[in-house]
């Protein structure tokens, strides 16, 4: 006998992740996994980074790192968005 209302696992997934209210957590940790991949080498002189309220906090020990990125941000955003494949955060701030 064949079935015909069947449906993709992976979209089944993420219908379970939205209607559980896991999507959101799940995006912010793959943004953060992704950091060092998006970032470079220059992700060892970062450290304690978080999410909250669409803006990712970064604690870094170089303050000439610190104006590059600062000045490269909008940019740095666009990729981390753009390699999780969502709208994760809106803002970066530099500590």
């Amino acid at each position: 006998m064949k079935r015909n209302d069947a449906e993709q696992i992976g979209k089944l997934i993420q219908q379970f992740l939205r209607r559980e209210s896991l999507e959101s957590p799940l995006n912010e940790q793959r943004l953060l996994d992704a950091w060092p991949q998006v970032l470079g080498p220059a992700a060892s002189y970062t450290s304690n980074l978080y999410i909250r309220n669409q803006t990712l906090y970064v604690h870094l020990t170089s303050a000439a790192l610190r104006q590059e990125l600062m000045m490269g941000r909008e940019v740095l955003i666009r990729n981390l968005n753009k390699k999780v494949g969502a709208t994760v955060i809106t803002n970066i701030i530099f500590r």
